[in-house]
C-alpha cells in the first residue's frame, strides 16, 4: 500500500486534523515523505470532481466534504443526529459514561471494533466531548453536561451501579499491580 494511500486512510478516519509530524510518527517515515505525499494527494483532490477535499491549516491536514455538497451533507447529518442511537452507539456511550475519561484506543479495545464514526456521531449530538491531556499527549472522551442533565442526574457518579463498577475496576487494577510487583521482585 502506498504512503499516499495510508495517509488518505488515516485522514479519512481521523476525527480531528492531523499534523505532518503526527502522520510521520504514525507511519514511521520522514516528514519530508509525508509532505510530498500530501502535496500529491492535494493535487489529486483539486484536479478531480470529488466529494472530499483536503484542507491544510497551520501544517495540519483534514479530509472534509466538498463545499458543493454542503446542503446534502447537512440534511444527512440532521437526520443522522436527530434519530435514535444505534445499539453500537449506545454501547460506546455507556462505556464512555462508566469508564470515562477514556481514550479512543481503550474504547476500541473494549468494544473490539473501530469507533471513529460512532465517536463522531456522539460528538455531533453533543453527548460526549473530546479533551486533550497534555501530560499523556492524547485526546480522551467524557460525557457532556447535557448528557448528564438529559438523564436527570447531577453527576455521572449517579448512574446505576456506577460506584459498584468503579470499585470492581479499582480492585482489578490493584490486583494486577500487585501481580506485576510480585513478578518484578522475583
Amino acid at each position: 500500500m502506498s504512503l499516499q494511500s495510508q495517509i488518505e486512510s488515516l485522514l479519512f478516519v481521523a476525527i480531528k486534523p492531523l499534523s505532518v509530524k503526527n502522520l510521520a510518527d504514525l507511519l514511521k517515515v520522514k516528514t519530508k515523505a509525508v509532505e510530498e505525499a500530501l502535496e500529491s494527494l492535494s493535487a489529486e483532490y483539486k484536479n478531480k470532481e470529488r466529494g472530499l477535499t483536503l484542507i491544510k491549516n497551520n501544517n495540519q491536514y483534514q479530509l472534509t466534504t466538498a463545499p458543493e455538497n454542503a446542503a446534502l451533507v447537512q440534511e444527512f447529518l440532521k437526520d443522522e443526529t436527530s434519530g435514535e442511537l444505534s445499539p453500537a452507539s449506545l454501547e460506546a456511550l455507556s462505556v464512555i459514561a462508566y469508564r470515562g475519561p477514556i481514550i479512543k484506543a481503550e474504547l476500541e479495545k473494549i468494544r473490539g471494533v473501530n469507533c471513529s464514526l460512532i465517536i463522531r456521531n456522539l460528538l455531533l449530538r453533543g453527548l460526549i466531548e473530546e479533551k486533550y491531556n497534555k501530560t499523556e499527549d492524547e485526546n480522551y472522551y467524557t460525557v457532556t453536561h447535557d448528557f448528564i442533565r438529559f438523564l436527570g442526574l447531577n453527576d455521572v457518579s449517579e448512574l446505576p451501579d456506577y460506584a459498584k463498577l468503579r470499585a470492581a475496576e479499582e480492585a482489578i487494577v490493584k490486583e494486577i499491580n500487585l501481580e506485576e510487583k510480585s513478578i518484578d521482585e522475583n
